[in-house]
């Protein structure tokens, strides 16, 4: 400190004996310095005072320095220890972090990093100024450069990132440094471009294409893997940034085979037993194995596009990586929080994926005797010792395993169906479930119940065939199903609320869209009274509030998938039910319950159950999605009957205008009728059409061939009319050897005769056949234009049709509206009737 105050007063000067200069005034003297100095080793000094003092006086140095530091940087950019010693003063002004020096002074707030940060970067010529030093090689000319701009992003993140883009090269430069010798200066170009690609897709792009994934898996596996240090998880948290939310790169990672570069990451190395302990989880390689499986979660989470999503999941499954995440589950010695995170990438690679849902199916852990990797989870799950966390994972993947699984519904179904082929002593999926259904834990409740409600998600026949699982009561007494048992639980009173609303799921799942569940319910004893007298309730808690909803959108359920079959419990018998109980409004009310909790809108948002304390767990993904799909449609459906349990939709009408109704409607329905044998009409002169056309085709390629075929034997006549000719003229001028000639010729004459009249004849016949060939042709064509005629004509019919029918529509419509309005009328004065005669008595 001496030697820094003496270096100060060299630069101003001494000062008269008891006047102490302000630090303001010193910094005014350093500042006039180094604009007025004319020396270069003058600047240096003032330069070099002014950093020391900046980790002190900040505001002071800030506020008066910095035009004369930018000065310096435009004016002395060939002397590097200056420029140095200016980007470190730039640096310490608008860092966001405090100094041990500043930690007295009152008058330093919060975010002057970031005021200074606004100032700087008023001008964008200052950033290019900055991002032009990352060129020099100088040590610490190109590291104070680097550090400067990681400050600067890390305080003004979006606007930084605009003025990297539309500076030269900008991108590349950086990318360039991460080839950099020096390992300091690449790790500090790690952290400035970790900044700079948050949430910015353009510069994500580019620091992809600048083969960033090339660079970045390098430097991994020279600093060993998941074994190294700080500088993989840099590395790693760099390619989550490039990954997260940007469909682009993820095409682009998936493309260049970079996914089987990542399975090797994820075997242990399990030469050792040892090793799989505590002890060699560090908290380095467990923070480096985090990120890991976040880049893996990255590319398959259900928020990308589902095209990625499954070409990713495919190659995970090839590339073995899905199995080594496998080992990890079922190895000893994983810490909860790793283990916690492998669960759910499993469950993300596995959604929706069957060959990767069987592979998981297949999986046994290392005991004896040894089970399925999901009945171990599921284990867990159900244990009340184990994390919240961990459970919540566990639930999250049994989900995926059965998304979009038919088969996998199927066969967890099974294990609750009475078998004699089932192993009593060994435990199955459906036996857990029942356990942790059962049990006297509440969260075991709801994960078992949300699990089983997941065996029928969008699957009617594994809501019927669970309607047969049976289970056994104390004493010898006739067994129980499945659903009766879940519908005493909910109405016992010791059964705690959080247990109600995993049930309440259970029960709304397993009856939409399954007649049968709504009537099997109904047939249970005290439910529909249940869910009346809840309605009924005046309860002022939140939650009491949703489990209302929950019972309304039940009740609402045995409303709109009620097949009717049962004498007193039909969709008019509840109607009523809930009119003269609850009340229309009332009812409406409580149904838009469940929309207005805030644990509504935290499920709606992921698949993930995502919870902080066991008492946010209360909604899951796909409860929210059958409730958003049909409340309306219910409101609607209750809204719709009035206190006679007569649809208001059918008006009550007068016998002529309901006889009128009734005719315009026979009208329609003869139209209707019209319509469609016109239309049949029309696509069977649409089918005889196509048939003459290809008929026509086939005889005018025939007509070409036998034109050709004609052509052929026209040519052979000719050519045999002419070989015997030839021969006579040769005979006629050997004298002597005509005689001779007419002995051994004599044969071939009549020879050549007989095949030139059979060729002719031939012709002839060919001759007769294209003629008659062509008059059918003429025919099919007279044929095709009669029925296209036909056709316009039944086209020209089916409009005028369609026009009559819409004529009529309207007509209709305005006759509704007229009778609509005379029924008013006579509703208002029988209303005033009826007054005027109270009045009266």
């Amino acid at each position: 400190m001496e030697f820094l105050k003496s270096g100060i007063k060299t630069v101003l000067g001494g000062t008269e004996p008891g006047q102490q200069p302000s630090a303001a005034e010193t910094v005014e003297k350093l500042v006039d310095r180094v604009f007025s100095s004319t020396l270069l080793e003058d600047r240096r000094d003032a330069c070099r005072a002014l950093k020391a003092l900046s980790r002190k006086y900040r505001i002071e140095v800030g506020a008066q320095g910095m035009p004369p530091l930018v000065q310096v940087l435009q004016n002395d950019g060939q002397d590097a220890e200056i420029i140095s010693y200016a980007l470190d003063t730039l640096c310490n002004i608008v860092t966001s972090e405090e100094f041990d020096e500043e930690a007295d002074n009152p008058a330093v707030s919060v975010n002057v990093g970031e005021q200074f940060t606004e100032m700087f970067i008023k001008s964008p010529e200052h950033v290019t100024l900055v991002m032009g030093y990352l060129d020099e090689y100088d040590f610490r000319v190109r590291r104070a450069a680097i550090q400067l701009i990681t400050s600067l992003i890390a305080n003004k993140t979006r606007e930084l990132q605009e003025l990297v883009l539309v500076s030269p090269m900008g991108v590349s430069k950086l990318m360039d440094l991460l080839t950099d010798s020096r390992e300091v200066i690449r790790n500090d170009v790690l952290l400035l471009l970790i900044e700079l690609t948050k949430g910015n897709s353009n510069i994500q792009k580019i620091v992809a294409f600048e083969n960033a994934f090339d660079r970045l898996f390098d430097i991994v596996r020279e600093e060993g893997c998941s074994d190294g240090g700080i500088v993989v998880e840099d590395c790693l948290i760099l390619l989550l940034n490039l990954l997260k939310n940007n469909s682009s790169n993820q095409q682009f990672f998936k493309e260049g085979s970079y996914i089987q570069r990542l399975a090797p990451m994820f075997i242990l190395n399990s030469s050792n037993a040892s090793d799989l302990e505590d002890s060699a989880w560090t908290p380095q390689k467990v923070s480096n194995f985090h990120c890991l499986v976040q880049v893996v979660r990255a590319l398959v989470t259900p928020s990308n596009q589902q095209q990625v999503v499954s070409a990713c999941q495919r190659v995970m499954q090839k590339s073995q990586l899905l199995q080594a995440l496998c080992d990890i589950l079922m190895s000893s010695g994983v810490p909860a929080d790793i283990l916690t995170e492998t669960i759910n990438a499993v469950a993300e690679v596995v959604r929706g994926d069957r060959e990767n849902q069987d592979e998981l199916s297949r999986v046994l852990a290392p005991s004896q005797p040894p089970r399925p990797a999901i009945v171990v989870l599921l284990m867990s799950m159900i244990n009340e010792k184990q994390l919240l966390a961990l459970r919540c994972a566990v639930l999250y993947c049994f989900e995926c395993f059965l998304y979009r699984n038919s088969d996998g519904q199927r066969a967890v179904v099974q294990t609750l169906l009475p078998s004699s082929a089932t192993d009593v002593s060994s435990l199955s999926t459906g036996q857990l479930l029942c356990t942790g259904l059962f049990s006297t834990d509440t969260l075991a409740n709801w994960f078992s119940a949300v699990a089983i409600m997941h065996t029928l998600v969008e699957n009617v026949a594994q809501k019927e065939e669970l309607l047969r699982v049976l289970l056994a009561t104390p004493g010898g007494q006739r067994p129980i199903t499945l659903l009766e048992q879940c519908t005493n639980l909910m109405q016992q009173e010791r059964y705690r609320l959080q247990s109600k609303v995993g049930l309440l799921m259970l029960l709304s799942v397993w009856l939409a869209h399954c007649p049968a569940a709504v009537k099997a319910l109904l047939e249970t004893q005290g439910t529909m009274a249940y869910l009346t007298a809840q309605l009924c309730a005046n309860e002022h808690d939140e939650r009491e509030y949703l489990v209302q909803g929950m019972c309304a959108f039940l009740m609402g359920l045995c409303i709109q998938f009620n097949d009717n079959s049962l004498p007193n419990q039909r969709r008019e018998d509840i109607s009523q039910l809930i009119i003269k109980r609850i009340g229309q409004e009332t009812f409406c009310n409580k149904l838009n319950e469940v929309s207005r909790h805030e644990a509504y809108s935290r499920a709606c948002k992921q698949a993930q159950i995502r919870a902080k304390g066991a008492s946010e767990l209360l909604l899951d993904y796909e409860y929210c999605k059958l409730y958003k799909g049909l409340e309306a449609l219910i409101a609607k459906l209750v809204s719709g009957f009035d206190v006679d349990g007569i649809e208001l939709t059918e008006l009550t009408l007068s016998s002529e205008a309901s006889a009128l109704v009734a005719q315009y409607k026979g009208i329609i329905r003869g139209m209707d009728a019209q319509i469609q044998t016109l239309q049949q009409s029309t696509k069977e002169l649409e089918q005889q059409n196509t048939e003459l056309k290809q008929q026509l085709e086939q005889e005018q390629s025939l007509k070409c061939q036998l034109a050709d075929q004609n052509t052929l034997l026209k040519a052979q006549l000719t050519a045999t009319a002419a070989a015997p000719e030839a021969q006579l003229n040769g005979q006629a001028g050997a004298g002597g050897a005509v005689e001779v000639g007419g002995v051994g010729g004599g044969g071939a004459v009549p020879a050549n005769d007989e095949e030139l009249n059979a060729a002719r004849y031939q012709a002839n016949m060919y001759f007769a056949e294209n003629i008659r060939l062509t008059k059918e042709l003429e025919t099919l064509r007279q044929q095709l234009s009669t029925e296209k005629q036909r056709a316009e004509a039944a086209n020209e019919t089916l409009l005028a049709t369609q026009k009559d029918q819409e004529d009529l529509l309207e007509l209709l419509a305005d006759q509704e509206a007229k009778l609509a309005h005379y029924e008013t009328q006579i509703q208002t004065q029988t209303q005033t009737q009826l007054t005027s005669e109270a009045a009266n008595r």
